[in-house]
């Protein structure tokens, strides 16, 4: 059941950096790689892109993860859509998931910890890290804050894409296995503007 909100909510996941290229299958450390990820020429221009199709979306208030590749695409955007970059608010738990002891190692090494069986990542940590259900929640937090501060506005969430696909599921109120089942169908690209609902 979908849930019922007081303002309009508008996904954005950051645009492409290496490890949708050359490091495609090496998980990212926590918060961030060393140097941290910044966007390569093609995720600067899917943000640019993500900017002009938000030109006309009336744009009230932008909530972006504090880590370089969502910051640089919040940046981009706001300078396109005209929106004060510096009131753009940071939230450290806008982050992407904490695959613990995993950053930087193989996305084999991480699922073959769940013995592939990938239910199992919404309820078990990783070591030093978390679970899909944590992630979840303190994306609901943020979204519980927002719609306690604010009413009848739109809303840009920049973010990363596991947190946004589960923060997704959440609010269209859907089950763990429904959600898992259509992953890869329904993950954000990079880059991707993708409205909720009101």
């Amino acid at each position: 059941m979908k849930l019922a909100l007081k303002n309009k909510y508008i996904f954005l996941r950051h645009g492409k950096n290496i490890h949708q290229t050359e490091k495609k299958d090496i998980v990212y450390c926590w918060p961030d790689d060393t140097p941290p990820c910044s966007l390569i020429e093609q995720g600067i221009e899917e943000a640019k892109r993500a900017g002009e199709a938000l030109k006309d979306k009336g744009i009230d208030q932008i909530f972006c993860s504090d880590i370089l590749r969502t910051k640089q695409t919040a940046k981009i955007v706001s300078d396109i859509i005209g929106f004060d970059s510096e009131k753009i608010i940071y939230d450290t738990r806008l982050r992407d998931l904490n695959w613990g002891d995993f950053g930087g190692k193989h996305k084999d090494d991480l699922w073959a910890f769940y013995d592939n069986e990938r239910m199992r990542a919404f309820e078990d940590p990783l070591p030093n890290g978390e679970s899909w259900n944590q992630c979840r929640e303190r994306m609901v937090k943020v979204l519980n804050d927002i719609e306690n501060n604010y009413q009848n506005k739109t809303i840009l969430i920049v973010s990363h894409g596991d947190a946004l696909w589960l923060l997704e599921g959440y609010i269209k109120g859907t089950d763990n296995q429904t959600l898992l089942d259509n992953r890869a169908c329904t993950m954000i690209q990079t880059g991707e503007v993708r409205e909720i609902y009101e």
